[in-house]
């Protein structure tokens, strides 16, 4: 039998009623989650990061919204009901990331990668359920899903801190750990926002000589208090290709700027089977790449991370001090930080938090 203290039969969250512009507006909403199964969790929400995703979707960038859209995938708080055959009790602290269900059947699956499922990969919000509903977010004071994709927190790391990991965090982590970042090896980490800033604590977490490369040094004392052993400016390509030009191991691209200089700059600064891993992902296509600006090197993208994954960025977060530069809003004023968020005001991770 499942246990659980009272949860309410309807949860409610601020949402979207129609595409965003650049002037949001969120309103109260409740709805009926989906019927609850054994394998499944209540979380009463602590904490929802604000994540560059989420104004993606409020904005139909991607593609058709489903509306009334709550959005939110960073999402920390303790279970309050937990199934038989979720692998939780009442009381558990938790995350959840931007994935919330897998068929959990396919090869993929079976090797701990669920977040490439091609069968029954389902969103945290705007995922697929039956009878055309779809899945609601964070900014909520409930959530529902299979306790598989509820992760444990760490003892210790506060759940405010915890909730922008649960997608920046393992977005970063992924694939620098995936890729080798380490000892002897030199990252560039383009872009320093919510993922970049992520990105150059992980990077010098996992042993690697580490560069922020951003258009400006505004954030140069910032990213060396995270640990960047220097910043390099991306407008000054050419002098920057005279000190730096095939030097760099691996590039990790967290900014979704619809001119990205892949041919000019960021191809030229890698070594001999260097990478670049895209994981800001832009409403428009890619630049071109010329064919030839491939040759010995790779860009590839990667795809948040698996909740194996999510365990092992919690260790390594714990074991060296890695935290998100966050700033703490009342889950109540959340239309004004996303609002504030998609003006770039964010220094580096808005943080929703309910009152409990």
């Amino acid at each position: 039998m499942s246990t659980s203290t009272t949860v309410p039969e309807q949860f409610s969250g601020y949402a979207a009623f129609e595409p965003q512009g650049d002037t949001f507006t969120l309103k109260k909403h409740s709805y009926t989650p989906r019927p609850f199964e054994e394998d499944d969790v209540d979380i009463k929400i602590t904490a929802s990061g604000i994540c560059g995703s989420d104004i993606h979707v409020l904005r139909s960038g991607w593609g058709p919204s489903k509306y009334p859209a709550i959005v939110g995938h960073e999402i920390c708080g303790e279970v309050v009901r937990a199934g038989k055959n979720s692998g939780h009790q009442v009381g558990d602290k938790v995350g959840v990331g931007a994935q919330c269900n897998s068929c959990r059947q396919c090869a993929a699956c079976k090797e701990n990668n669920e977040n490439y499922c091609k069968k029954a990969w389902c969103a945290t919000y705007q995922g697929a359920l039956k009878d055309g509903q779809y899945t609601q977010g964070g900014y909520a004071d409930y959530y529902r899903c299979p306790g598989h994709f509820a992760i444990k927190v760490p003892e210790g790391l506060d759940l405010k801190v915890a909730a922008p990991l649960l997608c920046a965090g393992v977005t970063v982590f992924s694939p620098l750990h995936h890729y080798g970042a380490g000892p002897g090896k030199r990252v560039g980490v383009i872009g320093i926002g919510g993922l970049g800033h992520l990105g150059i604590q992980f990077a010098k977490a996992l042993g690697a000589e580490t560069f922020a490369l951003s258009t400006s040094k505004s954030k140069e004392e910032d990213c060396k208090a995270m640990g960047a052993d220097g910043v390099l400016v991306t407008k000054d390509a050419d002098s920057l290709l005279k000190e730096y030009a095939g030097t760099f191991d691996l590039l990790l691209g967290t900014s979704f700027a619809p001119d990205m200089p892949f041919d000019t700059l960021y191809m030229p600064l890698l070594k001999p089977r260097g990478h670049i891993i895209q994981v800001g992902l832009p409403e428009e296509r890619l630049p071109g790449i010329k064919p030839q600006a491939i040759f010995g090197k790779s860009i590839t993208g990667s795809l948040i991370g698996s909740p194996e994954e999510i365990k092992q960025m919690f260790e390594v977060a714990v074991k060296h001090n890695v935290k998100p530069w966050i700033q703490e809003r009342p889950m109540s004023d959340a239309q004004q930080a996303v609002q504030d968020m998609h003006e770039g005001k964010a220094r580096y991770r808005y943080v929703l938090v309910n009152d409990q």
